[in-house]
């Protein structure tokens, strides 16, 4: 082999070395009228030629395992199940899922075995089985495009269901939450708040299958405007920033899951909803379905984990000197949550339920500055970082310019 290669190498030189000798005679120039585009022949993604063959498509059936597929498509036993051994890392058999598709490529009509099996992992992977000769499986990607957008919303309902009105993917609401996570209670939007995005979606063959980046958003509320710009400093850190170089991630998260809402607010005279007696909730209920994710809002250390009596399972975060937070009537418990742990700010620790004295599945939230209890919702979060002092400059201009952007577009 190595050989062949030589001697191919030494041919397109020499061909090369003519070309040259053939050219260098007269110093001539073509006129540009006559210069023409030669294409050069793309392989195709596949990594074969489907149009050379007869394709027959289909969708994995419920119930229906990896062997049992492809034995129906025509190859033996043995054969199935030495591809399941050729899959390595590249495919996992016990993922394969009812409703894909695939395609199945035979040599013609006749034949009864397939040459190669296409399974469509999503909009951009394929995996390709290769059934003929000898047996492989590679995985081959569909281009994708990154699209510039913008999006001008006013909430009137809900952000989930205002965005999805305004044509915006789901993919730029759930970004929109995490990068105003720390700045914006999402659970008090008010009608008329408004929010302003320039971002880059990514697009294969004409449909959104996720989003690249934010680059600039605003959210308005009256005459106030709170922006966000991207900017990556390089460090691995933060990487959005207020109009004043200040990080949009602060210490604690405004709210420890997301878009539900509030049952019932931080009181010391609330009628209970099971013992009808007046007392004191020093805590925000989030009335959410049971299994919703519930995150630490910050970064901390474990202080107990288990059940509470009328809080149900509780799980107990200090986050510093001054701050412990409390999650009760979670229906579980991350795995492994132990005390003494320490645990990320947007960990997940739990799961909404309805243990202990609850009416409905929701979580009970509560924080203790110095020992006393707090109203989660007025909490004032300690700031990050800003931005390095010798790329303020640069954060500006960024800022100014999408400012510009964004002001030229005509909703």
């Amino acid at each position: 082999m190595k050989r062949m290669n030589k001697i191919s190498l030494l041919f397109l030189l020499s061909l090369t070395v003519v070309s040259c000798q053939w050219f260098g005679g007269k110093k001539t120039q073509s006129p540009a009228s006559e210069l023409q585009e030669v294409p050069v022949p793309q392989p195709n993604p596949l990594g074969f030629e489907p149009d050379s063959l007869v394709c027959r498509s289909g969708q994995v059936g419920n119930g229906e395992t990896f062997t049992g597929l492809f034995t129906k498509l025509g190859l033996s036993s043995q054969d199935a199940y030495s591809l399941v051994q050729a899959c390595d890392t590249v495919f996992d058999v016990r993922k394969m899922q009812a409703g894909k598709a695939f395609d199945a490529y035979y040599a013609d009509s006749t034949a009864t075995a397939p040459r190669y099996v296409v399974y469509h992992n999503s909009l951009v992977k394929r995996t390709v089985f290769a059934c003929a000769d000898s047996l492989q499986v590679y995985a081959v990607y569909r281009p994708v495009d990154i699209v510039e957008k913008w999006a001008d919303v006013t909430i009137t309902t809900s952000l989930w269901n205002d965005f999805l009105a305004a044509d915006a993917s789901p993919f730029l609401i759930l970004e929109l939450a995490d990068v105003y996570a720390w700045t914006v209670d999402f659970f008090g939007l008010q009608a008329q708040d408004r929010f302003r995005v320039l971002y880059r979606e990514k697009e294969c063959e004409g449909e959104t299958v996720g989003l690249d980046r934010i680059e600039y958003a605003e959210f308005l509320r009256g005459d106030s405007v709170l922006p966000a710009v991207y900017f990556d400093q390089g460090d691995g850190g933060n990487r959005y920033w207020n109009e004043k170089g200040e990080s949009m991630q602060k210490a604690f998260l405004k709210a420890p899951l997301k878009f539900n809402r509030i049952s019932s607010g931080f009181s010391y005279h609330r009628k209970h909803p099971v013992h009808g007696t007046v007392r004191p909730h020093t805590g925000v209920d989030y009335a959410a379905p049971t299994g919703t994710p519930v995150m630490s809002i910050g970064d901390g250390t474990v202080l107990s984990v288990g059940y509470a009596g009328g809080g149900g399972n509780t799980v107990k975060i200090r986050h510093n000197s001054i701050y412990t937070t409390a999650y009760l009537h979670l229906s579980k418990y991350a795995k492994g949550l132990h005390a003494g742990q320490r645990v990320r700010q947007g960990e997940v620790i739990g799961y909404v339920g309805a243990t202990g004295t609850a009416t409905g599945p929701h979580l009970d939230f509560r924080v203790w500055k110095n020992g006393s209890p707090v109203n989660p919702l007025k909490l004032e979060s300690p700031p990050s970082e800003p931005v390095k002092e010798e790329n303020r400059p640069v954060l500006d201009s960024l800022l100014q310019m999408h400012k510009n952007t964004l002001n030229g577009l005509k909703p």
